[in-house]
């Protein structure tokens, strides 16, 4: 007699979630997270929209029944003239770190040469050197140069502690760009500053982003060389705002309508490049 066999049943399948059920709880955390996040935002908002007579702790987190934009006008005469040194000095200053920061990073990814290791070791040295430690030298080193007190003082202290940041962002950018460029153009007679140009120059776009939207935030938001190198008609916006909130008694509309005003350069700047920022960011960190 032929024996029968008899296939196992399959094992029965876990029981399964509706399709929307996870993305939803997802969606949900992050709003909950946005929310939390955004209270600060509410309440800088709720208070710079208050006349001062209607601000106080019991009232702080209402809604101010009549909105008072006069806050706004105010703020921009004590520190719009502040936000104009702020917007120069960043402006220049994050276009010349990231103008150095890319030679120093095509040079040290694509030019080898003795000691490179070492140098580009001790340029990122400097990104770990508090500000606080600098201070003395750096003041008597800007008074030598006759920059004390100018505009052009402290774009040059922003330029020089931006320079490993930005050397690290590009030459780990660099390092994903082939060598047979470098070597094609070296083969047709291009020389160091004609390949920079014509080959690594137009092709460096992202990294740039990223350098742009990381200096120019440091030094928009940047405060003790602020107060310690420049002079009442060179100040930027950040010592402006401190003086705002200065004295016994406090507007806090003011303060606030100023963080505000002072905070929508920043804000435009990433909504523009920021989503070029983790394409930038990126670039360079995987091979294949």
């Amino acid at each position: 007699m032929t024996a029968v066999k008899h296939a196992a049943a399959p094992p029965s399948a876990p029981p399964r979630r509706a399709p929307g059920m996870g993305r939803a709880f997802t969606y949900l955390l992050l709003i909950i997270a946005t929310l939390f996040f955004l209270i600060p935002v509410y309440l800088v908002f709720a208070t710079a929209l208050k006349s001062p007579d209607a601000i106080t702790l019991d009232t702080a987190w209402h809604w101010p029944a009549v909105l008072n934009w006069a806050s706004f006008s105010e703020a921009w005469d004590k520190v719009g003239g502040n936000m104009l040194n702020s917007l120069f000095l960043a402006v220049v200053a994050t276009l010349l770190s990231a103008l150095l920061g890319s030679l120093n990073g095509y040079a040290l990814s694509k030019w080898r040469f003795r000691g490179a290791n070492t140098l580009f070791a001790l340029m990122l040295f400097g990104m770990f050197i508090p500000y606080q430690a600098v201070l003395i030298p750096l003041f008597q080193f800007i008074k030598a140069l006759g920059l004390y007190g100018s505009i052009w003082g402290l774009i040059l202290a922003h330029v020089v502690y931006g320079i490993p940041i930005t050397t690290l962002i590009f030459r780990n950018f660099y390092a994903d760009v082939p060598d047979a460029l470098i070597e094609a153009a070296t083969i047709d007679g291009a020389g160091f500053w004609q390949i920079y140009g014509r080959v690594i120059f137009p092709i460096s776009v992202p990294g740039f982003v990223v350098v742009i939207i990381w200096q120019f935030t440091q030094v928009w938001n940047e405060f003790l060389f602020a107060a310690t190198l420049t002079n009442t008609s060179s100040q930027p916006v950040t010592y402006a705002l401190s003086q705002l909130a200065g004295g016994q008694a406090v507007s806090w509309n003011l303060p606030m309508a100023g963080a505000i005003l002072a905070a929508l350069p920043t804000l435009i700047v990433y909504i523009v490049l920021g989503r070029y920022f983790v394409r930038g960011l990126l670039a360079g960190s995987v091979k294949g």
